[in-house]
Parts: C-alpha cells; sequence; structure tokens
C-alpha cells in the first residue's frame, strides 16, 4: 500500500512541487544562483530553497516577485501543473493552493481553486474561509469584476459607500476598482467563493 501511495506521489506532483520545479528549472536556464534570485525577489535564500523544492507555500505575492526576477510571467510557473490533452483542469476537494493575501491573518484563509496556464490570467477563483473575527480586514482594490457567491455564515460586505448582509446562497458582483471588503462579521464560520475576472485587452 505505502509503494503505491509513493508511486501515486511521484506520478501526480503537487502545485508546490510543480511551481517549485518550474522556478528553478527557470533560475538555472539563466545560471542564476539562489542567492541572485532572492536578493531580486527581496525573499530570504532560505524561503526561496523551500519553495524550489516544493515544501512550502507562496503567496501570489511572493511568486509575482519571483516570475520578475526570473523574467517570466507567473502563468509559466503554473503552466505544467494538471496540464492535459482536454485543457480541463481539476482541482480535488482541499488541493486548492492556499495563497497568502492582504489581510490574511489566523483564522482566515484563502484558497486558490484554478491557476491559468496561458500567457494571460483571465480569473482567479478563491474560496475564502474566515473562522473568527479577531482583526479588522482592510479594503481591497483590483482591476476587473468580482463575483461573490456565499456558502456559510453570515456576512456585512462593503462595496463602495454601501453595505450588503450576505447568507448562503446570496450572490454579489462589483467593479473590482472600488473598494471593497468585508465590514462585519455576523456568524462564523463563513465561507464564500469570490471570482476575479479580468479586463482583457483586445488583439
Amino acid at each position: 500500500m505505502e509503494s503505491e501511495q509513493e508511486e501515486q506521489g511521484v506520478n501526480s506532483p503537487s502545485l508546490e512541487e510543480t511551481v517549485g520545479a518550474a522556478i528553478r528549472e527557470q533560475r538555472q536556464k539563466h545560471g542564476l544562483t539562489i542567492a541572485q534570485v532572492a536578493e531580486q525577489a527581496d525573499i530570504s535564500r532560505g524561503m526561496l530553497s523551500k519553495i524550489e523544492n516544493g515544501q512550502t507555500s507562496a503567496g501570489m505575492d511572493t511568486l509575482a516577485r519571483i516570475a520578475r526576477a526570473l523574467g517570466v510571467s507567473m502563468s509559466m510557473l503554473f503552466s505544467k501543473y494538471d496540464a492535459t490533452t482536454t485543457s480541463a483542469q481539476h482541482i480535488k476537494h482541499g488541493a486548492g493552493m492556499e495563497v497568502v493575501r492582504r489581510g490574511t491573518k489566523s483564522g482566515h484563509t484563502y484558497q486558490l481553486l484554478a491557476y491559468d496556464q496561458g500567457p494571460v490570467k483571465h480569473f482567479e477563483p478563491f474560496l475564502i474561509t474566515i473562522e473568527d473575527d479577531s482583526e479588522r480586514y482592510p479594503s481591497f482594490e483590483h482591476p476587473g469584476t468580482e463575483f461573490i457567491y456565499m456558502l456559510e455564515g453570515r456576512i456585512e460586505y462593503r462595496v463602495g459607500q454601501e453595505t450588503y448582509v450576505l447568507e448562503p446562497g446570496d450572490a454579489l458582483n462589483f467593479q473590482g476598482e472600488v473598494p471593497h471588503g468585508p465590514e462585519r462579521l455576523l456568524a462564523c464560520p463563513i465561507r464564500f467563493l469570490s471570482v476575479i475576472v479580468y479586463p482583457q485587452v483586445a488583439g
């Protein structure tokens, strides 16, 4: 049984392992050392080493800095993950990559449920879980349109000057450039889907 599980693990590397291998491949391709890339990306050498070896999850901000240091797009780091001939991407329950975003803290988690594999980022779907109300959330602003669908709990969500009480089954969509974010957590735990659709440049 153990050998079968080990074999499956080898045949199906995790997202962290795939991204780490892509970073190492690009770094070596450009003849760069871990120290050089870590300095350019403003992270520690130890952290970069752990990321390359698939030993830790890196936030999207960190991956963006590493990609810039390597001179590649972020999509290249994800391009070999779950790539199939059908172009479908299957993320098993609980297998979404836990990422760090502004406002993330103990009790608040973001799971990225799909990873763009093309040259342009079209969308980002997150499963957001809030276990407690220990700290106040900051407001967010970003390009594109955001769609929220409530799964569990109750939350008062602010968009611009308006606030909305969201309960399971409720949906909310708005322009990402408008400042937005949780105003009050009314009943925890809270879970909701947040899908950000980014604007596409014609041509």
